[in-house]
């Protein structure tokens, strides 16, 4: 298996993992802001879910097609909708969400050839790998889990 296609693929398998994990915090640690002013800890996790749906409906079948990737969707947007329904959700609810949608994310990568983790991509103005892409996507996911490990000490 291509190095690139592995590395991602661990990530988001022991992203997994970590998540179902957070289904022992008590319900005071999930709706706890990860700093002043900022989102609690089910608004991150929840914001995730509609990203790793977006990826793997509207990125991952266009990448390797003659067809226009589907337009982003406004981020602001998105995110505040995502908040809110963590808000809403049960831990529980909002744990199994993730974890469906990052298996779902996780089958479409293995998919993928390592032919195609190499070839370059135009998404927006930019040209990047598969592994660019993922690696920027699994950096964020890194920071918002760090920030949740700090508020959970």
């Amino acid at each position: 298996m291509n190095p690139d296609k592995k590395q991602i693929l661990v990530h988001y398998e022991k992203s997994i993992v970590w998540v179902k994990n957070l289904v022992n915090v008590t319900e005071e640690q999930w709706r706890t802001p990860i700093a002043l002013g900022k989102w609690s800890v089910a608004e991150v996790i929840g914001h995730l879910i509609p990203w790793d749906e977006f990826v793997v409906s509207k990125r991952i079948p266009f990448l390797f097609t003659e067809d226009n990737l589907p337009k982003s969707p406004n981020v602001k947007e998105m995110n505040a909708h995502a908040a809110y329904s963590g808000r809403l959700q049960s831990k529980e609810e909002t744990i199994e969400k993730f974890v469906n949608g990052r298996q779902h994310l996780t089958n479409a990568l293995h998919h993928l050839t390592d032919e195609q983790w190499q070839q370059s991509l135009h998404i927006g103005g930019s040209k990047l790998t598969l592994y660019r892409y993922f690696s920027g996507l699994m950096d964020h996911d890194l920071q918002h889990f760090l920030q949740i490990q700090k508020v959970l000490k």
